[in-house]
């Protein structure tokens, strides 16, 4: 296991005596930096660049916690942190939040990043507000930040790579056959509206893994995993086979027993930037959904 402190802007490890008493003590640590603990080589070449790798006795220092601006406006919310380290920050993202301002209705609205500045900034750290991934303004569950470049660089990879495990709870219309265990079409803009995406034959692979849970009289809980992660993905393709996401209007989903889409990230999984530990972060559903659940579990 790997073990890392913190000392300001230093990152230190300590690797061993074997490495610290080698003939050239600098190229064993970058071989033993690329090769046993998978830093990314653009960075491991930017910090010696800038002599920011430096030997204390038998411990390697890396100036891995540079001051660096938020690139966003701190607005304070409360905020529940499901993980955090010197690494990475999981957070809990209600429904009803954008996480990046792009996507917001209004330019003072707040969104998630200005929340995750603004815990940064309580803690006294000076760091950019870097999010991995994204969810929908009305879904809830569980977002990745990076906390220094290590992280984002390594996070970033395992997302192209599809190495960062994601899992979804949703409340669907009608009875959805056991049987159905894979979504695998194709996913494009819809040219008649700005916000849709549709199933289309040019459009990017896509892939959603289905799981039925529970039966209701006239709807289901599914559990799903994204293979890919497409724009409106798990909406339009349980939509594109008649099980649209109960409360998704933009779908064709009743807004009869909810106002919001009934898609909860329930668990994200992800390999540790530094140590390569496997972190499994589980989000509890939120109020809405558990009311939800409560009130199609009467209809059976």
């Amino acid at each position: 296991m790997i073990t890392w402190s913190r000392r300001g802007q230093w990152l230190e490890l300590s690797p061993g005596k074997s490495l610290s008493a080698a003939s050239n003590r600098d190229e064993a640590a970058a071989a033993w930096l690329l090769g046993t603990l998978g830093m990314p080589e653009k960075l491991l070449n930017r910090l010696r660049t800038n002599k920011e790798i430096e030997w204390k006795g038998d411990r390697l220092r890396l100036a891995l916690f540079p001051v660096q601006p938020a690139g966003i406006e701190p607005i304070w919310r409360e905020l529940d942190v499901l993980y955090e380290d010197d690494f990475c920050l999981v957070v809990h993202k209600p429904a009803g939040m954008n996480i990046h301002p792009d996507g917001a209705k209004g330019a003072s609205e707040p969104t998630l990043d200005h929340a995750v500045a603004a815990h940064y900034q309580m803690q006294g750290e000076e760091v950019s507000v870097r999010h991995i991934h994204r969810l929908d303004r009305e879904t809830s569950g569980p977002v990745v930040y990076a906390k220094n470049d290590w992280a984002q660089l390594k996070l970033d990879e395992d997302m192209r790579h599809k190495r960062i495990a994601r899992s979804y709870a949703a409340f669907v219309q009608g009875k959805i056959s056991s049987e159905l265990s894979v979504i695998d079409l194709p996913i494009g803009k819809d040219r008649h509206h700005k916000q849709r995406r549709r199933v289309s034959p040019t459009g990017q692979h896509a892939v959603t893994h289905v799981r039925l849970a529970e039966s209701y009289p006239k709807a289901s809980l599914v559990r799903l995993e994204l293979e890919t992660g497409r724009t409106h993905q798990i909406r339009l393709h349980l939509s594109h086979v008649g099980h649209p996401l109960l409360g998704d209007a933009l779908y064709g989903g009743s807004t009869d027993w909810i106002a919001r889409q009934a898609l909860h990230g329930e668990r994200i999984a992800f390999s540790h930037p530094l140590t390569g530990e496997r972190i499994e972060i589980h989000d509890p559903w939120p109020e809405d959904l558990q009311q939800l659940h409560q009130k199609l579990m009467k209809t059976k």
